[in-house]
């Protein structure tokens, strides 16, 4: 789904998209996606921030409280706040007008990889005191309640619980999440860790996903844990 008030700019992204397999719906506000999104089924959403009504931000936040897709912001917006408020409001990817369709396309095509994102050291499921995860099901359970996880956010919890007790530097992780031209986006990673504490840590202490100064990450996993 393409979300952008310019006509110019839906056309332009629906007919390459479209020359490269993929079936487009295209809108032009807010409130006509999330519609839309009450009757059809998508895999991925395109979104502009400078929308008249329903604006970007707001429309990825009301897209995030009921789906689970990937999101990706495209806008003429390029700051970092910008960036880490698109984040911040669930979106999974940033990409700056004008963009080339070449980096449109590899973006589109990391962001669906990382929908069924996989590791061989990552079991189906994990049971901890206050945290439970089923790594078929995609679903997570902390502190009893069931809690929704963006697509990304659910990725880097599983890419960490599959290096579990072993510190993952941030080059690493946002290279295994986001592709191999990402490294030095550290705020990216801030910002994705920080929603995933709130999450799933008890009172938003980092019990489970502790931080290895200057180095990244490392998800504390006790010795024992049933499968």
């Amino acid at each position: 789904m393409l979300i952008d008030d310019e006509p110019q700019i839906r056309r332009v992204l629906r007919t390459s998209l479209s020359a490269q397999g993929a079936q487009v719906l295209d809108v032009q506000n807010g409130e006509e996606a999330l519609d839309l999104l009450r009757h059809q089924t998508v895999d991925l959403i395109l979104l502009d921030l400078n929308m008249p009504g329903m604006g970007g931000l707001d429309t990825c936040r009301a897209i995030r409280n009921g789906w689970d897709m990937p999101i990706i912001v495209v806008s003429v917006r390029e700051s970092d706040k910008d960036k880490v408020e698109a984040l911040d409001a669930g979106a999974d990817d940033f990409v700056s007008k004008p963009f080339s369709f070449d980096e449109l396309m590899a973006r589109i095509r990391a962001a669906l990889r990382r929908t069924g994102f996989a590791t061989d050291t990552t079991p189906k499921k994990i049971s901890l005191p206050g945290l439970e995860v089923d790594f078929v099901e995609r679903r997570v359970v902390a502190g009893g309640k069931l809690v929704r996880l963006t697509p990304t956010e659910f990725d880097i919890l599983k890419y960490l619980i599959g290096q579990a007790n072993k510190p993952v530097p941030h080059r690493r992780l946002l290279q295994a999440i986001w592709g191999p031209e990402y490294g030095d986006q550290i705020e990216y990673l801030r910002v994705f860790i920080n929603q995933l504490r709130k999450k799933i840590e008890p009172g938003g202490r980092p019990v489970f996903i502790t931080t290895e100064p200057r180095i990244g990450y490392r998800f504390v996993l006790p010795e024992s844990v049933p499968a």
